[in-house]
């Protein structure tokens, strides 16, 4: 049923303009009648911040920004979705246009500006699907006309605990003016400080509800230092590593589309951001768990994310050119590679090339 809808849609989506795409795609998913997902090979699960993931493959947030189809994506086949960016107040984002496929470039450039319905209505719908089961993290981030940006953070901690499977405090979006700043040290340990202790005072009563820290891949590395050093220090359960880059590599052919302002994302993403993975890894020394994004397009590319450090792995941008049977294509490969190396679990091999990655040449920017 997915080859089929991936038939039908991708060409039909591929004309029109890519945020009106992108919002009838999420209008498909919500007519797509309910199914019963595939089970997944045991051997994809992965237990990371004290959850149980069936299978290590995540939607990155940005697709379902307003929870409206996060059961219907988990019925697809990932093992987790991520809701978001969420803000405390609804806002309506950057001007369009806002979105720009570069196609043979397989990326996308997106200035988008947390775009989202605000805090209230996220939170009903996700107050509605609360006895649904499955992984539903929710990122948060502040609207870009606050006076206290910390302040957004812990209000939205405060507000979601009892909802989302899991946080995700993004700092690194490229799209909202001086976001970015708060993910250097003083700025970072103050906010962390300030979400961690919202989290442990809603402990009680929402349950323990882990909190990831989401970077950039353009930060230099005596940036990611003091960053690793903070979230070791700060205690949060995890990284994901890591957003859209403000980088233009000087492979790509989509040169008109490339000066588009905003986050570049997709392939041409995938050497730095594998880079960043690895060299977070080796400075997080199995403090926590780490989500690998940024240009994942095949088994391969997820496998070489997981071999960087990434103990569980997130896409997005390669589902608006390779579809829906993408997730099934990464999982088969996955236990393929699991099978034909003899190995239980992927476990066994996250960070096994990290050493080695962070020895070689800087990939080009």
């Amino acid at each position: 049923m997915i080859r089929a809808f991936d038939a039908f849609s991708l060409p039909l989506l591929r004309w029109l303009d890519p945020e009106d795409a992108h919002r009838m795609a999420v209008q498909g998913l919500r007519l797509l009648p309910p199914m019963r997902p595939r089970p997944d090979d045991s051997k994809l699960a992965v237990r990371a911040f004290g959850l149980n993931f069936p299978n290590p493959v995540g939607l990155a947030a940005g697709f379902d920004k307003n929870a409206e189809v996060p059961d219907a994506l988990l019925r697809l086949g990932f093992g987790f979705v991520e809701i978001g960016s969420v803000t405390p107040r609804p806002q309506p984002g950057n001007p369009r246009p806002r979105l720009f496929r570069l196609e043979r470039d397989q990326a996308v450039i997106n200035r988008m500006g947390f775009n989202n319905d605000g805090a209230e209505a996220v939170l009903r719908r996700l107050a509605a699907r609360a006895n649904q089961g499955g992984i539903v993290g929710v990122n948060v981030g502040a609207n870009k006309d606050s006076e206290d940006r910390t302040a957004d953070y812990v209000r939205l901690i405060e507000t979601f605990a009892p909802v989302a499977s899991y946080f995700t405090v993004n700092v690194s979006s490229p799209n909202t003016p001086g976001l970015r700043n708060l993910q250097e040290a003083a700025a970072l340990d103050d906010l962390l400080a300030r979400v961690i202790d919202a989290r442990e005072r809603v402990r009680k009563s929402a349950g323990d509800t882990p909190v990831l820290l989401k970077i950039a891949p353009d930060l230099s590395l005596a940036e990611l230092d003091d960053v690793v050093h903070v979230a070791r220090s700060r205690r949060v359960d995890g990284m994901i590593v890591a957003n859209t880059t403000l980088a233009r590599p000087d492979s790509l052919r989509e040169t008109s589309r490339a000066k588009e302002q905003g986050g570049l994302s997709g392939r041409p993403l995938f050497r730095l951001s594998t880079r960043m993975v690895a060299e977070t890894y080796v400075r997080a020394e199995g403090a926590f768990p780490l989500i690998g994004v940024g240009g994942i397009d095949s088994g391969g590319a997820a496998l070489t994310k997981i071999r960087a450090g990434a103990s569980l792995i997130q896409l997005y941008s390669a589902l608006v050119y390779k579809g829906l049977g993408l997730i099934d294509d990464i999982k088969r490969d996955l236990s393929s590679t699991l099978l034909r190396t003899g190995r239980d679990s992927l476990s066994e091999i996250v960070g096994a090339d990290a050493a080695t990655l962070t020895a070689e040449d800087w990939p080009v920017r």
